[in-house]
């Protein structure tokens, strides 16, 4: 471990901005706060303005680490306690320096909190409450404060703590248990899930305070996240999958991250990337994720135990469609919503727009077009008053060939194979 005894504000800005990167679960505000005049800044529930650093990742916020000192030693963690690098930790002072300081500027619009464990959680839980109590009560920042928990930390302090922020997270770290006894030994998936479901309650129980009491403080009002580590473990894409399902219907999560695992460490439990991290396995995942979200699909409509893993050159969508070509064509000007959300190409806003339009007359293809759905996916599995914008044949061959671009540059997946397109009839 390097340990410096004096240290900049910036030069520890430098360092606890750096150790944060690679958590990933940095999301918008879905909150709304109006200043009432006496604090700093608002919150809007329609989001915070992103911007994407070099490596993808969200850089809107604040993102920093309160530390990097950690009593754990995590095999994955660029921050585990045998890893020699520079140590630093904030004061709750510094943080709302920071934090306003970046505001004024224009800079951000709210503050993302994360942290190693720093003697204890206990201990560590106790700083961030701090933190977020004084930014609030002392600095009147009002605007959005994403907060990580710590797993570990006593109930009493965490429901403090959710009072001044507006999302909390708790990293479930690996999707199944064994994963995270691999790779994390000195954390449980008990001690995780722990706070996700004292979370849950206390928001509950807080919505229906303020059905009463309309002035009530609100407890974490845009909900709970968190984040799963993707490729440093065995589970395929149907276990990870069903892990979000779970999360969603058991902790009402309102979003699960999933973060391609970036080798750090020199270690030999570690799997070796050599194509780099799995950035189009993490794509997929987030499109099942949406389709699971919002589009009504089940886990075990998107994979199962005979397909494991996610198609490498159809996006999930587009895959369920073509396993499923019994439920094709579907009529536009007599489907309902939910089977509308099942064609490809028609995503939650035009499906919206389909059947309100519906109630004026009949639509074409050009109508579709003017709502901006994808025809070049759409027009394979719809008809219009029963007819199809081209000759096309319900083939998974055909279609396949036709979804493909050929510009793409792709994996080849040697478990699937399709046809080479004849050049004759």
């Amino acid at each position: 471990m390097v340990i410096q005894e004096a240290m900049s504000l910036q030069e520890k800005l430098n360092i606890l901005s750096d150790a944060a990167k690679y958590d990933v679960a940095c999301t918008s505000s879905g909150v709304d706060r109006k200043n009432n005049g006496k604090g700093v800044g608002n919150s809007v529930a329609s989001g915070i303005c992103h911007t994407f650093s070099s490596d993808g990742r969200c850089i809107s916020l604040l993102k920093i680490l309160f530390t990097n000192e950690c009593v754990f030693d995590c095999r994955y963690c660029v921050n585990r306690s045998s890893n020699d690098v520079v140590r630093a930790s904030f004061t709750p002072q510094e943080v709302c320096e920071l934090t306003m300081g970046f505001y004024r500027r224009n800079y951000i619009e709210g503050l993302f909190l994360s942290s190693g464990i720093l003697k204890n959680p206990a201990y560590t839980m106790e700083l961030l409450y701090q933190t977020v109590f004084k930014l609030r009560t002392e600095y009147h920042f009002q605007g959005y404060i994403h907060l990580k928990a710590i797993p570990g930390a006593p109930q009493e302090l965490i429901q403090r703590t959710g009072y001044y922020a507006d999302r909390m997270s708790i990293n479930l770290e690996f999707p199944t248990a064994e994963g995270l006894r691999t790779l994390a030994p000195h954390k449980s998936r008990k001690t995780i899930l722990a706070p996700m479901k004292q979370i849950q309650i206390q928001a509950k129980e807080n919505r229906e305070e303020l059905m009463l009491y309309r002035n009530s403080p609100r407890f974490v009002p845009a909900g709970q996240s968190t984040q799963m580590i993707i490729g440093a473990t065995g589970e395929n894409d149907f276990q990870i999958v069903n892990t979000a399902e779970s999360l969603y219907r058991n902790f009402e999560l309102k979003r699960v991250f999933y973060s391609a695992f970036v080798n750090v460490n020199q270690d030999t439990t570690l799997p070796d990337l050599p194509q780099g991290p799995p950035l189009l396995r993490e794509h997929r995942l987030y499109q099942a994720d949406w389709l699971m979200r919002f589009y009504g699909f089940r886990a075990g409509e998107l994979l199962s135990e005979e397909k494991p893993n996610f198609n490498v050159f159809l996006d999930p969508k587009c895959d369920w469609a073509m396993r499923h070509l019994e439920c094709f064509p579907v009529e536009i000007n007599s489907a309902d919503y939910h089977t509308l959300l099942r064609v490809p190409g028609i995503g939650v806003r035009s499906a919206q727009k389909i059947v309100g339009a519906r109630k004026y007359g009949k639509l074409d293809f050009d109508d579709l077009q003017k709502m901006r759905v994808v025809l070049k996916r759409a027009l394979y599995f719809i008809t219009c008053s029963g007819r199809m914008m081209y000759r096309t044949k319900l083939d998974e061959d055909y279609i396949l060939r036709n979804l493909l671009d050929p510009r793409e540059k792709l994996p080849v997946d040697p478990d699937i194979t399709y046809q080479q397109l004849s050049l004759f009839p």
